[in-house]
This record gives structure tokens, C-alpha cells and sequence, in this order.
């Protein structure tokens, strides 16, 4: 079977972007439904499809920014100006931002820790999709995916915990390679004694 990009080119060129790097034009509509139609083709024990993704998209992204840091601002009142103005800036740059959202059931035979790392590969998966589409992306979490306030902000029920912002647009600058694990030094063999 020949492809005209195979996966193993796809994943040998993914970079994470800095999100300060990026800039628009964001996915169109037709885009945004690609990536997320191969997103949730991921390994999902018991059909439970315990994720789903929030977009916030063009102007609404800065805005996002503008809250998150006056809230950050509000909740600490001794937040150093650089510190809050960081918190402004990292939605400040990517016209798309894609909140993945892990919508675990407890209490079901399907562990709670299977259910999240199925979420994981959704928001791994909406990054590969991104570059193969062009686009540049980086998955980040900071204090805003562990802020109650911000989950209340994003409509997210009791059983939801936000995996990442996937930060998605163009790349103003070619992101460099970066050194790698050895794979061999991570891989160990089993035999039985």
C-alpha cells in the first residue's frame, strides 16, 4: 500500500511549536471537522468515548487569555505583572485552541486511568492531525487546566478534567528538532526465567 505522506514521515516531522511562535490563519471549519474525525479514531476500551473537545476559535481565544490572567490575578493578588502577563499572552498567539476535555465514569469496569489516557491520545492525535494539515501546534496545561474556576468557565461537569489546550495555527518560525531519548536505552526485553 503506497501513501503520499506515510505515518512514520508524519510523526519523524512533528514539532511542538511554541505557542508564542504561532499566529494565524487558524483551521477553517472543514479543517477543524478533519482533525477532529481522526482524532477519536483512537483505542477507547468499552465504546465509552470519555472525551470530547472545546473550541474556542479567532478573537475568542485572546479573550479566553484576557480572563484567564484576571482571574490568575484575582485569585492572587500578590501575581507578579510578568506572571500575569505571561498568563495573557499564552492564548494571545494561536487563532484556534482546542480544549480536550477527559469525561471519565467512575465507578465503571473500564479503569478511570484507561478512560484518561484515551482522552490523551485524542489531543496527541488532534496534534499529528494538525501537521498533517500543514498547520503548527503544542499541547500545553499550566495552572488553567487544574483552576476549578476555569472548568466552571468552560462548562466542564464534576467527572471532566482538562487534558490540554491544544494550541493550534502557523509557525512564524521553523521549530528546531530537539535532542530525543535514545529509543534503545527505553526498550528492555521479557523472557520468562
Amino acid at each position: 500500500m503506497h501513501r503520499k505522506h506515510s505515518l512514520l514521515d508524519l510523526l519523524a516531522g512533528r514539532r511542538s511549536t511554541p505557542s508564542l511562535q504561532l499566529s494565524g490563519p487558524g483551521p477553517t471549519d472543514a479543517e477543524l471537522d478533519a482533525m477532529l474525525r481522526e482524532a477519536v479514531r483512537v483505542p477507547d476500551h468499552g465504546k465509552l468515548a470519555p472525551w470530547r473537545v472545546i473550541a474556542i476559535r479567532d478573537a475568542d481565544v485572546a479573550r479566553f487569555g484576557e480572563w484567564t490572567a484576571a482571574h490568575h490575578a484575582a485569585v492572587d493578588p500578590t501575581l507578579p505583572d510578568a506572571a500575569r502577563e505571561k498568563d495573557r499572552l499564552r492564548y494571545a498567539h494561536a487563532s484556534c485552541v482546542l480544549v480536550v476535555v477527559a469525561s471519565v465514569t467512575p465507578g465503571h469496569k473500564v479503569p478511570e486511568c484507561e478512560q484518561l489516557l484515551s482522552a490523551g491520545c485524542v489531543a496527541f492525535s488532534l496534534l499529528l492531525a494538525a501537521h498533517g494539515l500543514g498547520f503548527a501546534a503544542q499541547w500545553l496545561t499550566g495552572w488553567a487546566a487544574y483552576d476549578a474556576a476555569v472548568h466552571d468557565q468552560l462548562g466542564l461537569a464534576p467527572n471532566e478534567n482538562i487534558v490540554g489546550f491544544i494550541h493550534i495555527g502557523r509557525s512564524t518560525v521553523e521549530p528546531p528538532e530537539r535532542v530525543r531519548p535514545d529509543p534503545t536505552a527505553k526498550l528492555t526485553h521479557w523472557s520468562p526465567a
